[in-house]
């Protein structure tokens, strides 16, 4: 037993630690956070959060929420800026589109994409507050398998970026995603307002559509970087190709199910936001 323990111990040290990215190895999430948090969300937004409000008021939280978009669209605005300014926007140090390898030097440009990327990890755990506000406001059909996938599967692929390869190729998604999030969230805040200014929401289904675009941009970005040998995992590409095709398909569906088969339904329900579809990447 205590030899099994011991290569138990090994393993984990190997995998979580060693063959980590010594620059970001000892960052926040550990993997302790990862192994908690993730099966606590799940099990407590499907299962145990509805069950402790099923005999209670819904609460009131129109202020807290307002609060929240605003914060969302300004940290993901912050992201989306110091991630360009780092290495996607056209300069002297610009990243190439089609592949882009880790660079393992401290130059400053990386520390710049490295902190953005551990402020775009946190921000994916921060986004579970969405579901949270649906289980306090007792709006549990909102709590969608789309919705759950979506805010269980971003803190982890976060944390495999952030850990083992904190710059390159993939961090194109995190910027696009962060773009995506600020349109979103300024349509939140404006939904929050009030009836008065429903009017200024006709873009609505656009949401969808934009996360639809912004797979298929990710889709073929990772795909690009298969058909290169810039020193990139293309095991990571995989994924992430993967990754896309899986959204592709669900948000796909809400789309044709709300807007081309019952387009008529979407329109006299204006409370549904288009947080039913779970309208944010990645």
């Amino acid at each position: 037993m205590a030899a099994l323990l011991g290569k138990l111990q090994e393993s984990y040290q190997y995998i979580f630690y060693d063959l980590c990215d010594p620059r970001t190895v000892n960052w926040w999430p550990s993997p302790l956070v990862m192994f908690t948090v993730i099966p606590f969300y799940l099990y407590f937004f499907n299962s145990l959060g509805p069950q402790l409000m099923k005999d209670r008021k819904p609460f009131n939280l129109k202020r807290v929420i307002f609060y929240y978009n605003i914060f969302q669209i300004l940290i993901s605005g912050y992201i989306f800026y110091e991630g360009l300014m780092a290495g996607w926007w056209p300069s002297d140090h610009s990243y190439n589109l089609l592949c882009q390898p880790v660079d393992t030097s401290d130059n400053p440009h990386n520390i710049r994409i490295h902190n953005a990327f551990w402020w775009y990890t946190l921000v994916k755990f921060i986004d579970m507050l969405d579901t949270l506000f649906f289980v306090l406001r007792k709006k549990d059909r909102q709590i969608t398998f789309l919705h759950l996938f979506h805010h269980s599967m971003m803190p982890v692929a976060s944390y495999v970026g952030l850990k083992y390869f904190p710059n390159g190729h993939a961090t194109l998604l995190g910027i696009i995603n962060c773009f995506v999030h600020v349109v979103m969230y300024t349509y939140y805040l404006i939904s929050g307002l009030g009836p008065k200014y429903q009017k200024y929401l006709w873009w609505k289904k656009h949401l969808t559509t934009l996360q639809l675009i912004q797979f298929g941009i990710i889709f073929l970005h990772n795909l690009s970087a298969l058909y290169q040998d810039c020193g990139y995992p293309k095991w990571i590409s995989c994924v992430l190709c993967v990754h896309s095709l899986q959204f592709i398909y669900m948000f796909g569906n809400f789309y044709y199910v709300t807007y081309v088969k019952n387009p008529k339904q979407d329109k006299s329900n204006g409370s549904v936001k288009p947080k039913t579809d779970k309208s944010k990447v990645n």
